[in-house]
């Protein structure tokens, strides 16, 4: 194999037909160059050169090896700069998903304020259910996911917090506790929690819907939904309850579903998460930008 600086001196010195030339080119010095072919052409075997006192010219082996060289080292050079500018540039598509109505709109005021700065890229909106989320982002279907905290997975990365709101029990509107003004999350221990979808990280699954309350009694858990709307419909058809954010109220108001608040239960978060391998300048600019709308009063 090859080393970058055998083939960066053979092809500098094929071109500029003087080793001198050459050392300058590529900075370094003429012994170099020439300690650098030498070596080169003793592993072809033969002379890549013809090199006389006057003048330096390719032999017929070196010539072809020229040919045959050059265009796969161009194709490796396209390959870096293509690479350097989807990591450091803007130019391209940005493909980012949402689940739930309120985390939609929320990504088209980010994607106008990123549009108004990066207007060489392109902000593709998607909507994701919850058991395609986290295939979509490890599979690169999208760059970035917009979604409930905690996720903690060691190759995806967590933004900054973008939205905190309360949290709510969804319960059928004729269940018990539907006429109540609030609940408490021991309240859960006398209900069946529906459960999530198991492509879901663990960490996400196990706030969402825990095993036991903070008084270690137990939640008796109900069977999983694979889409919000399907989780609203099994809530609606008195198969369990399920925890959910304050803007579902605005967003998924529904004749068979009552919200009630959870008084003594933490904010329910959203950030954005994308691939720790695919932080590239897009991905930093959108999220910056997403900071930004979110901390604007």
């Amino acid at each position: 194999m090859l080393e970058r600086h055998e083939i960066e001196a053979f092809l500098a010195v094929a071109e500029e037909l003087h080793f001198g030339r050459a050392a300058e080119r590529l900075r370094v010095s003429t012994a170099r160059i020439s300690q650098t072919i030498r070596k080169l052409e003793r592993r072809v075997g033969v002379p890549l050169f013809n090199r006389t006192s006057r003048r330096v010219e390719l032999s017929s082996v070196g010539r072809r090896f020229e040919e045959d060289l050059r265009p796969a080292w161009d194709r490796v050079g396209d390959a870096l700069t293509r690479a350097v500018e989807t990591g450091r540039g803007f130019a391209g598509t940005l493909r980012v998903c949402f689940t739930g109505a309120a985390g939609g709109q929320l990504l088209v005021g980010v994607t106008e304020l990123f549009r108004e700065r990066h207007p060489e890229c392109s902000v593709e909106i998607r909507e994701a259910q919850m058991a395609e989320l986290m295939p979509w982002l490890r599979d690169g279907v999208v760059d970035l996911a917009l979604a409930t905290f905690p996720v903690d997975e060691p190759s995806i990365v967590s933004g900054p917090v973008l939205v905190s709101e309360a949290r709510l029990l969804a319960v059928p509107v004729g269940h018990r506790f539907a006429a109540r003004d609030a609940l408490s999350i021991e309240d859960l221990a006398g209900v069946t929690l529906l459960g999530l979808p198991d492509t879901l990280p663990e960490s996400l699954r196990a706030d969402r819907t825990p095993t036991v309350t903070p008084s270690g009694r137990t939640i008796r858990h109900g069977r999983s939904a694979a889409t919000f709307q399907e989780m609203l419909t099994m809530v609606g058809a008195g198969e369990g309850v399920f925890t959910v954010g304050a803007s579902v109220r605005r967003y998924y108001t529904r004749p068979d579903v009552a919200y009630v608040p959870l008084h003594d239960a933490p904010p329910l978060q959203w950030g954005l998460l994308w691939r720790a391998d695919s932080a590239t300048a897009r991905v930093r600019g959108f999220n910056e930008a997403a900071r930004e709308l979110a901390s604007t009063p």
